[in-house]
């Protein structure tokens, strides 16, 4: 507590922030109240107080009015509390001698009765004034950045944001837990709206990351444990052993035709279970790194050990098979993260009235994707399950995106990338094409003109949501067809269109483990599970903890181009950490009265961000600044009181809600 009270010369400022408070709160009342409090010197109404001339008033009157406190009852401390904070440094002030009111948030915009508005302003202000009194001088603590970046996830936001901060010169760590990078885009044939062959734009950037003497590429490995705080990371990496001795292999593959499995058997993962692989396998001909790999869930050797091993005899020369492998380890330290693990498509079982797994001439999308590219499993003919060239397709939008029973959110590509199955499907059987929508969605750069070409195209387009996909007929054409069930909004009765395949345009949602990641780095989620950004539009990268930055399909549904050009802002934001060298530390951290504290140990599992470790030699609990986020939970559960935190202490809160207990 100050005890010279009397010295204290505080200077209040009300913001009008245009009509945003001044149309519900009588600011030139409230200033003149305030001006009337003990130990207020100086107290003014400006109606922008975080311009530039706002600004400035603070420092000069800091310099002229010997102020040695400062209010300023405005907006949210979220957006401009650092902002002022500066004007005050900038005066000649400690910046922790302000202190800020939000009137805007917590009282204009929330309430219509002018009077009582200012009234409960007027009651805000004198708790400020009340609490800054007892503010103490802090220092901002700067911590050391570590020049190395860990990239999580190796789709095409993790391939570019390594790219970026490789060429910038810093070492990079890509890890990605399958045994290729490449992510979904390795699974499409073109991309939207200019039909660009999507391994093309995708397998240079593989290769180049692959051979990049700044990246270190880790496949077929997971991030396990992540220790520390913004700018020294330290990060444990498992590797999955692949039963392959990667520096040894050239991928020759003469090992997987020497396989006992003469004949492909298993389902190939990449080819979404359309086509078949053996044991041995490399996922598909531009895979990087082009290491082949080991299942052991269908080796013989690997599950009963009765195996001739040909595949050995075959890399003789070599020696790069060993089944010997187990999982190893690596530790790494980083200063920053970007987690880029991507998203799922939606299971189309959910929703078994479209047919899919009971009809088989039923697919997805992403099924489809393999089917009309020239390296699927059918060199890119287009061949039902019964073995039919369609002649007839119904493409049904929206299948787990904007539906209350599955995903409410609108998966942003499902319109696109329906469209552009379209045209591919017509130029690959010249089948009649039905497109089943809600509402197109077509709002990127040169996607109204693509759907303008459907049209041109001749494509077919009804709007309704699809009822049910049948293979009973009720007419001689129905006969050994899918019929789909639609009302049709615009005509204005519902109609049954007789199909030979249908094409399930199936939403994106977050991953399997997105929960599990979130707790791994310390994330939030939002409602639906996807990671969620520090600020919607000031920070859409940035996450809530600090150095960790998020990119593309984790953080929500968006298509190649945002992705990349949201890879490329968190790979700046990296890049501005590291360049500065050290990062700033708010000091609102908590700490502990050493002679005070029991011993108890009741805080250290109720941290979240685990910055509380227990000293054995003294028998206290020791919180670790540069971890410390002052969120304050050791602080209110901390059974004998003795940890106390910066700009929360007692006498700064108990003041506070004096002030306004005491306003009459």
């Amino acid at each position: 507590m100050n005890s010279n009270r009397e010295e204290l010369r505080i200077g209040f400022y009300v913001c009008h922030c245009g009509h945003n408070i001044a149309a519900t709160v009588d600011c030139a009342e409230v200033a003149r109240y305030v001006g009337t409090l003990p130990h207020v010197a100086l107290s003014r109404e400006y109606k922008y107080m975080c311009s530039d001339p706002g600004q400035e008033l603070i420092q000069q009157d800091i310099r002229e009015h010997k102020l040695n406190r400062v209010v300023v009852a405005s907006c949210s401390p979220l957006l401009h509390e650092h902002t002022f904070r500066g004007a005050t440094e900038a005066g000649g002030l400690n910046p922790f001698y302000f202190h800020m009111v939000n009137i805007r948030e917590h009282n204009s915009w929330v309430h219509t009765d002018r009077k009582e508005a200012t009234e409960k302003a007027k009651a805000l202000a004198q708790a400020a004034i009340e609490r800054v009194a007892h503010h103490k001088a802090l220092e901002v603590k700067r911590v050391k950045i570590h020049a190395d970046v860990l990239v999580v996830g190796g789709g095409i936001a993790g391939i570019h944001a390594a790219m970026t901060m490789a060429n910038a010169g810093k070492k990079v760590y890509l890890v990605e837990r399958e045994p290729t990078i490449g992510g979904h885009m390795a699974k499409f044939d073109k991309t939207f709206p200019t039909l660009d062959c999507a391994a093309c734009i995708l397998t240079p950037k593989m290769s180049e990351v692959g051979n990049h003497p700044n990246i270190t590429l880790w496949t077929y490995s997971e991030v396990t444990k992540v220790d520390g705080y913004v700018g020294n990371y330290k990060v444990t990496v498992k590797h999955k052993p692949r039963y392959i001795v990667e520096d040894a292999c050239v991928g020759c593959m003469e090992c997987i035709d020497a396989c006992v499995y003469k004949t492909p058997k298993f389902e190939d993962e990449f080819n979404e279970g359309l086509g078949k692989r053996k044991p041995v396998f490399i996922p598909f001909p531009q895979a990087t790194p082009q290491v082949v790999i080991i299942d052991p869930e269908t080796c013989l050797n690997l599950k009963t050990g009765k195996c001739k091993k040909t595949c050995v005899e075959a890399c003789a020369d070599r020696m790069a098979i060993d089944f010997t492998q187990k999982e190893t380890f690596d530790e790494i330290e980083v200063g920053t993260m970007i987690v880029a693990t991507g998203f799922k498509t939606f299971d189309a079982k959910r929703v078994p009235a479209y047919g899919y797994g009971i009809y088989p001439n039923v697919y997805t999308a992403l099924e489809v994707e393999r089917l009309v590219n020239a390296s699927g499993p059918t060199g890119g003919e287009v061949i039902t399950r019964d073995g039919r060239h369609p002649k007839s397709i119904g493409i049904i939008h929206c299948v787990g995106s904007r539906d209350k029973k599955t995903n409410v959110w609108c998966s942003r590509v499902c319109c696109m990338y329906s469209m552009k199955l379209a045209l591919l499907l017509k130029e690959h059987t010249g089948a009649e094409i039905y497109n089943f929508y809600i509402d197109i969605r077509t709002p990127g750069k040169g996607y109204e003109e693509f759907y303008n070409k459907l049209l041109d195209e001749g494509v077919h387009f009804i709007r309704g949501r699809v009822g049910e996909v049948t293979d009973w007929a009720m007419t001689p054409e129905e006969e050994g067809k899918l019929t789909i069930r639609v009302e049709d909004t615009l005509a204005g009765y519902v109609r049954r269109i007789p199909v030979d395949m249908v094409v399930l345009a199936t939403g994106l949602e977050p991953q399997q483990d997105a929960q599990d990641v979130r707790r791994l780095f310390n994330l939030s989620c939002g409602g639906e599970g996807w990671f969620l950004e520090r600020h919607p539009k000031l920070a859409p990268v940035s996450t809530f903890t600090d150095g960790i930055f998020i990119a593309g399909g984790c953080q929500g549904p968006r298509d190649i181009p945002d992705t990349v050009a949201q890879a490329g802002a968190a790979a700046a934001e990296c890049l501005a950490l590291i360049d500065k060298g050290y990062v700033e530390q708010e000091p609102n951290t908590a700490f502990v009265l050493a002679e005070e504290c029991s011993g108890c140990k009741s805080c250290i599992p109720l941290c979240p961000y685990t910055a509380i470790t227990f000293d054995e030699s003294s028998k206290v609990a020791v919180i670790n600044e540069a971890l410390c986020k002052g969120c304050g939970t050791c602080v209110a559960s901390c059974p004998s009181g003795s940890i106390v935190q910066n700009l929360f202490e007692d006498d700064e809160v108990f003041s506070e809600i004096k002030g306004v207990l005491a306003y009459d």
